[in-house]
């Protein structure tokens, strides 16, 4: 899919938006929106019916009568998506997994200005590759959206089928050395963000050591973690003998998909990794969310949205 297919898919998600705009700070984030704050704005006399429980002592023994810490409520919260541009992200039968996660950004980001929130984002593979700090307003959110888009290499003209050729060697060869680093973009992400927001990240977790930085990310943020997949990773279709890479280390394996035992374990292992998954997410205080290249991603996000309200 071309980088003006996908603007043409995109270019519909703001009616969308106006759909998803009251359901995005539901569920955890709910209660930021009541009663005190979490920022100390003033120090005042007690009054009759004033929670005990906001009595300020060190001031109150230095003037010899009772005062109350008083907070500012929280009401603007910033929404930042965290997207996965590394290599294993450009592959797909039904479409890249780039391609849907990209959807999935561009429907975060119109969602977010919808609700009036500040939107921030942060593009990763070895590491941090570019950040838009939150700020508001149309131009950031298409300028959020292009920037996702060139990520993750999603070019304004079709692939050119370059063959055998040193350029497609060099091409693949580029390729292959972009990994991802999750745990590295999430400390960098906590490190960066010094109030509670509300944090989407999107990628296909074929990584390690994150699990940790994950759980410190969740201690102070709402996470939402949306894992993309896609139909071959639980069913695998008879293609014979087949050879596979890596695209981020180059490292290959001769399947015979031909065999049932194979396809049955293919299909077993994927199955408890995502399994795991989705354990160790809820584990570690985060909201799980998968998404299948061959899903809507307007009408998944309701049905996800309205599961965290209830």
């Amino acid at each position: 899919m071309t980088r003006h297919e996908l603007w043409r898919k995109i270019t519909a998600f703001p009616i969308v938006a106006s759909v998803l705009a009251q359901d995005l700070l539901a569920g955890g984030f709910r209660s930021v929106f009541r009663g005190q704050g979490i920022e100390a704005d003033e120090v005042r006399r007690y009054e009759a019916g004033d929670d005990v429980r906001f009595i300020d002592w060190n001031v109150s023994a230095r003037f010899g009568t009772p005062y109350v810490k008083m907070y500012r409520e929280e009401r603007e919260l910033s929404v930042f998506i965290a997207l996965d541009c590394s290599a294993s992200m450009r592959c797909g039968s039904v479409m890249k997994r780039s391609e849907q996660a990209v959807l999935a950004a561009a429907l975060l980001a119109f969602s977010s200005e919808r609700s009036g929130q500040r939107l921030g984002a942060v593009f990763f593979d070895k590491g941090i590759s570019r950040m838009f700090p939150a700020d508001k307003g149309r131009p950031h959110t298409l300028a959020v959206i292009t920037g996702a888009l060139r990520e993750c290499g999603i070019d304004a003209e079709p692939d050119v089928n370059y063959g055998n050729t040193p350029e497609r060697k060099r091409e693949k060869t580029k390729s292959g050395e972009k990994s991802s680093d999750l745990g590295a973009a999430l400390i960098g992400l906590e490190r960066m963000l010094k109030r509670r927001s509300i944090i989407f990240v999107i990628s296909d977790f074929f990584c390690m050591n994150w699990e940790q930085e994950l759980g410190g990310l969740c201690r102070k943020h709402d996470v939402v973690v949306i894992r993309i997949t896609d139909p071959l990773d639980t069913v695998f279709y008879n293609a014979g003998f087949v050879v596979m890479e890596d695209p981020e280390t180059g490292a290959t394996i001769h399947a015979p998909t031909a065999f049932a035992s194979f396809r049955a374990a293919w299909e077993h292992w994927h199955t408890e990794r995502g399994a795991a998954w989705k354990a160790i997410t809820r584990r570690a205080g985060a909201s799980p969310f998968e998404l299948s290249t061959n899903e809507d991603v307007a009408a998944s996000f309701i049905r996800f949205f309205k599961s965290r309200r209830r």
